[in-house]
C-alpha cells in the first residue's frame, strides 16, 4: 500500500510505483488522502499512476490536529480492510504520518522513502520536522537519500541493516518526465529568469511579506524575469498578492503541472525557494538555488556548492540573488557544481531491498522450520 497526499509525495513515489507495476512479486495499492486536491489530481495521471481509494480529507483552513484526526481515522480503515504486507510512506508530510501510525496500529510494517532528513530544530520546518522524527520510530525499512541522512538515523539508533542510501527519487522522476518532453515552460521573456517557491508556515506572514518586496525590488532591475507558481494557501496568497500583482516583470501564475513545472526550472536561470525537493531537482538542471529558508534538511546542496542558505531577511535575500546576477563567475561555480542527491535509479535500488528483504524472511522461517 502505498500512501501519498500531496503533490511532492506524488512526484516522489511515482517512480516507486511504476517500478512496482512493471514488476514480478509487486501489486501496488495507492492511496490518496487528498492533502492535496487541486495540486494532486492535475498530475497523477500524468504520472502514470492510478489511485485506489481517495479519501478527500482537506477542509478550508483546518488545523493540523483536524487534519491528523482524520487522516489516522481514514487511512486505519483502509489498512484494516485491504491487509497490504507493507506501507510505504515518503517524506515528512501530515499524510506520510499518519499513513505510518495507520499501519503501525495494526501490526503492518513501514517502508520510509526519504528517511532521515533533518534540521536539528523541530519547529523549522513545522510540522515536517517533527513528523519525520516520528516517522523514523515507527518504519521497518529506512531508504535514505544520501549518506549523511543514513548516518542522521544511526545516531537515533537506527540499526544500520535497516537503513539503505537509494539517492532521492525525485531525480528518478526528473529523468523521466523530461525525457518526454511534455511541459512547457512558463516565463515570458528571454530576461534573465528567477523562478521562485514559497508556501512555508513558518515563513507566512511577515516574513513572506518581506520576501514580496524583495522580489519586486528584483523585478525593478529590468533584466530578469521572476516567476512565481502561487501556492493554493490563502495565507500564502494574502501575503505575497499585494506586492507583486500589476509589475510588468513579474508573472504570477497559479501552480503549474509537474510537466509544465519542470520545463520551467529546466528554462530558468536562477531558483529561490523554500521547498525541499527543488532543492533536489534544480541541481540536477545546473540551476543555482538560494533556499529561502532559515534551516535545511538538505545541507549536502549546501556543502556542494549547489545552493546557498539565505535565509528570509529580505535584504539577504536582495544581496544573494544580486551576486548571481551581476558577476558571471559566481554563477557558473554553483551551476557547475556536482548533484549530490543521486543518479535517478534511486527506485530500483528500493524495490530491490525489499525483495532481499522478504527473501532473508523468507529464510529466517524455512530456518525455523527446520529447526
Amino acid at each position: 500500500m502505498v500512501v501519498l497526499g500531496t503533490r511532492p509525495e506524488a512526484i516522489k513515489l511515482a517512480p516507486v510505483v511504476r517500478a512496482m507495476t512493471r514488476t514480478a512479486g509487486f501489486a501496488p495499492l495507492v492511496i490518496n488522502s487528498g492533502q492535496h486536491r487541486e495540486m494532486l489530481e492535475q498530475m497523477l495521471h500524468l504520472l502514470g499512476v492510478g489511485v485506489q481509494v481517495d479519501l478527500a480529507v482537506m477542509r478550508d483552513r483546518q488545523l493540523l490536529s483536524e487534519l491528523t484526526g482524520r487522516l489516522v481515522t481514514g487511512l486505519n480503515e483502509v489498512v484494516r480492510a485491504r491487509r497490504p504486507d507493507l506501507v510505504i510512506v515518503q517524506g515528512d508530510t501530515t499524510t506520510a504520518l499518519c499513513g505510518a501510525l495507520a499501519a503501525s496500529y495494526e501490526k503492518v510494517p513501514v517502508a520510509h522513502v526519504e528517511a532521515g532528513l533533518r534540521t536539528g530544530d523541530p519547529y523549522n520546518p513545522f510540522p515536517e520536522e517533527i513528523n519525520r522524527r516520528l516517522i523514523g520510530r515507527l518504519a521497518r525499512w529506512h531508504f535514505a537519500p544520501t549518506e549523511r541522512a543514513a548516518h542522521h538515523l544511526y545516531a537515533e539508533g537506527v540499526p544500520p541493516e535497516r537503513v539503505v542510501v537509494t539517492g532521492n527519487t525525485v531525480i528518478d522522476n526528473l529523468h523521466w518526465i523530461l525525457a518526454g518532453g511534455e511541459g512547457t515552460s512558463a516565463f515570458r521573456t528571454t530576461r534573465r529568469r528567477l523562478l521562485v517557491t514559497l508556501h512555508r508556515r513558518e515563513s507566512q506572514g511577515t516574513d513572506m511579506r518581506g520576501m514580496a518586496r524583495t522580489l519586486r525590488r528584483l523585478a525593478d532591475r529590468g533584466d530578469c524575469e521572476v516567476l512565481l507558481p502561487l501556492h493554493k494557501s490563502p495565507a500564502v496568497r494574502e501575503s505575497l498578492l499585494p506586492e507583486l500583482v500589476g509589475h510588468p516583470h513579474i508573472t504570477v501564475t497559479e501552480p503549474l503541472g509537474y510537466a509544465d513545472f519542470a520545463a520551467t526550472l529546466a528554462a530558468c536561470d536562477v531558483v529561490l525557494t523554500d521547498s525541499g525537493g527543488v532543492q533536489e531537482e534544480a541541481p540536477t538542471l545546473g540551476k543555482p538555488v538560494l533556499v529561502l529558508r532559515a534551516t535545511t534538511e538538505r545541507p549536502e546542496a549546501v556543502e556542494a556548492g549547489v545552493a546557498r542558505l539565505v535565509g528570509t531577511d529580505a535584504g539577504e535575500v536582495f544581496t544573494a540573488a544580486s551576486l548571481l546576477l551581476d558577476h558571471p563567475l559566481e554563477y557558473r561555480r554553483m551551476a557547475s557544481a556536482a548533484n549530490p542527491f543521486g543518479d535517478g535509479r534511486a527506485s530500483e535500488r528500493i524495490l530491490m531491498e525489499l525483495v532481499r528483504d522478504r527473501r532473508r524472511d523468507d529464510d529466517a522461517l524455512l530456518a525455523a522450520i527446520m529447526d
